[in-house]
């Protein structure tokens, strides 16, 4: 059975994450069939797209049981670049879990919608990994430089208040308590996503480069590849080990810095 789904609402493309039993998070696999959906949404020219995830949970990242080298991140890196890439305005609509991996979709999106419920971690920290730079720029751009430290330096999550507070949710959504909060999320994405097939999408695919050209080049950022050099280190450590066995085991890791 898939995990990523794809369906166009008149204009709008909408690709759903199904993994209940995992809180959505994504494996190799599920990066695969994301990527299909991109490029199908890309083929047929939507106006606008939207991310969520099914059963009122975003995403809770990656499947840490297939967290073993940088393979997984190198396929992570190719999905993001496209979804952040397409020439259309990208909606991430957001409940429940939004972390780590589930944190870096949303980034990738050009706005973001979330319920009250919503939680935004990047627990990276707690598993000896981490996210490559690209990710921490943008989370610093959206978030705020002090909001991202802080996420990152203590791994512990925000609320979707806190997360709307500093700017990088653009709005709250009242859940309908009938269908739940990720369905509400849902209806709220597609929505907006309306509202903006109705504007002009020469300017909008314009206007998105433009902001894009915003972020430096992330080897032109770190010109001696001092942080790739620490994202490799750290992927290869034994500190990445241990803290997959932790996760797995359910008990507090032992870091030891090497």
């Amino acid at each position: 059975m898939s995990t990523i789904s794809y369906r166009t609402d008149d204009r709008i493309g909408v690709v759903t994450i199904d993994r209940p039993e995992r809180r959505n998070a994504l494996d190799h696999r599920a990066l695969d069939e994301l990527a299909d959906a991109l490029a199908a949404a890309r083929a047929d020219e939507v106006r606008a797209l939207v991310l969520w995830g099914a059963a009122d949970h975003f995403c809770a990242g990656a499947d840490l049981t297939e967290l073993e080298d940088l393979a997984f991140t190198r396929t992570l890196r190719t999905v993001l670049d496209e979804l952040a890439d397409l020439p259309v305005p990208t909606v991430a609509a957001i409940a429940g879990s939004c972390m780590g991996l589930g944190v870096q979709l949303s980034l990738a999106c050009d706005l973001r919608l979330a319920t009250p419920d919503a939680k935004f971690a990047v627990p990276v920290a707690k598993l000896g990994l981490m996210v490559d730079h690209w990710t921490v720029q943008r989370l610093a751009m959206f978030a705020g430089a002090s909001t991202a430290r802080w996420m990152v330096m203590t791994a512990e999550p925000i609320a979707a208040d806190r997360a709307h507070e500093v700017g990088f949710v653009h709005r709250l959504i009242e859940p309908d308590p009938s269908v739940g909060p990720g369905a509400t999320a849902l209806v709220a994405g597609v929505e907006l996503g309306h509202r903006i097939a109705q504007l002009a999408p020469l300017t909008l695919a314009g206007t998105k480069l433009g902001l894009n050209l915003l972020e430096s080049d992330g080897d032109l950022s770190d010109p001696d590849g001092a942080y790739r050099a620490a994202f490799e280190r750290a992927w290869a450590s034994d500190d990445l080990v241990e803290g997959r066995t932790a996760f797995a085991e359910r008990r507090p890791p032992v870091f030891r810095g090497e």
